[in-house]
């Protein structure tokens, strides 16, 4: 199996760099090392101007402090003064905290099981085993324990010499410090089964249900950035894209999965982060990436809680639905602990779409951490199979989230480019296009452990474009042109002095978004009568994207907002002083993110 050995995409210097003679302004700085106290320590990334002659970049850190060298930069660790002083260096064009990522996939209790499937047709049957093939998938996570689900056949008697020849994982990497290749954590293999498992090990007469991926032809390039406990940071995912970006045209890779998030700290104009999947996506790779999980968080009802790099306005943002343990779509709902939009500091309308993510079927990867924090998710094997044996052990795990989501997308984004070559912006459109816009206007789901009960409002910043449908996307020949984008749009408030005022979306003046200058997806927009939405949307006359508001006096939902009198997107939310969009936002020191985090690895849904 081609597999390389773990190799860290970093240079360490032994002697700092000549600085070459450059006159530019000072660099900027993140809102959040300007929160800090000034003597404590922090790692940051410093993007840079330029680079010295030679391709060799420049370093301002020097050799104490110095970590790594990024495409964009360096990484340095520093007080957070001097992380101030370091902007004002020559060649600094900006300098933020090297922050911490988490997956956002877990395990939870289980109340039932049952294999879902993404779509009525499309991603069942034999002919599953073809779809995607020849594309590549960068599966940018904890690794990828290779079992019989991800060799590329369908058969269990292979022998090792065939399974080298026709391997699932052409390429891997680990830009983990002291880890290899090897998933210790168990959420990348999960993954790499919703996107590409092929389900070698519930094939035949025995099994009840055939558990396979998205995208089953599909080729999975595994870069490693999540440690043994679920973590990473922006240097080393960052690092991970940029191998990606690399490894192109080598792996025919086409789609980045990124089941991974963090805090949102400043606008994704600056932020290096989303500057690197901006990077990818014009680069020609479609990047899925997870919503998050903070939709449970008690301020503003969830809204506002959409993680980075989700928060970038050109990639594909997942929300996750739950099947509800049927194989129809008619009864699913929403999760209550999928991210809402809009984004933090840019008020980017996300998600983009929603998909399956709740108590989703995968490979185990036998003693991961997740296994051994909930090994009651290891799937029983009377769940799948007819007749089972005493002492046999099950190969596949549960895990829900978001996560979980963005691997269903980035498998259906595969099944389109290996139909169409689709780009990344056709690719997004047409999945937001043919997206399934059949929804209930609320629901309340009760938390069967804590007994808390939860509404969700179906509206565009729960949802986005609606629920993913792969049949529809297959059937659909409409192909965005290719000098148009997809790029999501931003919501803007009609008045930011009252509390009640409809909410708008226009089009982002740094993006030529696709929608057009008229209705921003309206019945003008780039579909034509048609719409993403449609001329007629689900609850009343007035298009969700045209000139009437999507939230107020005439919106979506009616004479009242879906939050009542006081609506989220005011100055002052509905619970609590702390507004979406008020200066103070959702996500202080005690929110989603922070010290009492609601984005739980514990995640239980109904």
């Amino acid at each position: 199996m081609n597999i390389s050995r773990p190799c860290k995409l970093s240079f360490r210097y032994a002697a700092a760099v000549a600085m070459a003679v450059i006159t530019a302004a000072a660099g900027t700085v993140s809102p959040q090392l300007r929160s800090m106290p000034a003597n404590q320590p922090v790692e940051v990334i410093v993007e840079h101007t330029q680079t010295l002659l030679g391709g060799l970049l420049q370093t301002v850190c020097g050799t104490l402090n110095l970590i790594e060298i990024l495409p964009l930069g360096e990484v340095c660790t520093t007080t957070v003064q001097g992380a101030l002083d370091l902007a004002n260096q020559p060649g600094v064009a900006h300098v933020s905290v090297n922050n911490v990522l988490f997956g956002t996939g877990s395990a939870m209790p289980l109340y039932d099981y049952m294999p879902e499937t993404v779509s009525p047709s499309s991603t069942t049957g034999a002919a599953n085993y073809k779809l995607g093939s020849g594309v590549g998938v960068a599966v940018i996570d904890s690794g990828i324990h290779v079992n019989q689900d991800l060799i590329g056949t369908g058969t269990k008697s292979l022998t090792l010499i065939l399974q080298n020849l026709f391997p699932h994982v052409v390429y891997a990497e680990s830009f983990v410090p002291g880890e290899g290749i090897d998933d210790y954590y168990g959420h990348g293999t999960h993954i790499a089964g919703i996107i590409a498992g092929n389900g070698s090990n519930s094939n035949g007469t025995n099994y009840q249900f055939n558990i396979h991926g998205v995208a089953a032809g599909a080729n999975l390039i595994s870069l490693k950035v999540l440690n043994r406990q679920g973590q990473s940071t922006d240097a080393e995912v960052i690092s991970a894209i940029e191998r990606a970006i690399q490894l192109k045209p080598l792996f025919n890779i086409k789609v980045i999965n990124l089941s991974l998030g963090r805090q949102i700290f400043e606008s994704y104009k600056d932020d290096p982060l989303c500057q690197e999947v901006e990077k990818a996506w014009k680069a020609g790779i479609t990047v899925v990436v997870a919503a998050g999980n903070g939709g449970r968080n008690a301020l503003a009802n969830g809204y506002g809680t959409i993680s980075a790099p989700g928060n970038d306005p050109l990639v594909i943002t997942v929300g996750a639905m739950n099947t509800e343990g049927t194989a129809s779509r008619a009864d699913d709902l929403m999760t209550t602990y999928s991210s809402k939009g809009p984004t933090l500091i840019d008020h980017v309308a996300k998600p983009d779409i929603v998909a399956p993510g709740n108590r989703i079927f995968s490979i185990r990867d036998f003693g991961s951490t997740l296994e051994d924090e909930t090994p009651g998710n290891v799937v029983p094997l009377a769940a799948y199979v007819k007749w089972p044996s005493y002492g046999d052990s099950s190969d596949y795990f549960i895990l829900n989230g978001t996560s979980m989501a963005a691997g269903v997308v980035s498998g259906a984004a595969a099944v389109l480019i290996d139909d169409d070559g689709l780009t990344p912006d056709q690719v997004k459109a047409r999945l937001m296009l043919t997206a399934t816009k059949n929804f209930p206007k609320s629901s309340v789901i009760t938390d069967p452990d804590t007994h808390q009960s939860f509404t969700i409002q179906y509206d565009l910043f729960t949802v986005g474009a609606g629920y993913l449908n792969l049949d529809a996307a297959r059937a659909s020949t409409v192909k965005l042109s290719t000098s148009n984008n997809a790029a999501s749009p931003v919501a803007v408030l009609a008045s930011n002095a009252n509390p009640n005022t409809p909410v708008y979306l226009v089009n982002d003046g740094s993006q030529s978004a696709v929608w057009g200058s008229s209705a921003v997806w309206g019945s003008s927009a780039v579909w034509g009568s048609s719409a993403v939405w449609g001329s007629s949307v689900w609850s009343g006359n007035s298009a969700v994207w045209g000139s009437s508001a999507v939230w107020g006096s005439s919106a979506v939902w009616g004479s009242s907002t879906t939050e009542g009198t006081s609506a989220v997107w005011g100055s002052t939310a509905d619970s609590g002083t702390s507004a979406v969009w008020g200066s103070s936002a959702v996500w202080g020191s005690s929110a989603v993110w922070g010290s009492s985090t609601t984005d739980d690895p514990d995640i239980h849904e109904q």
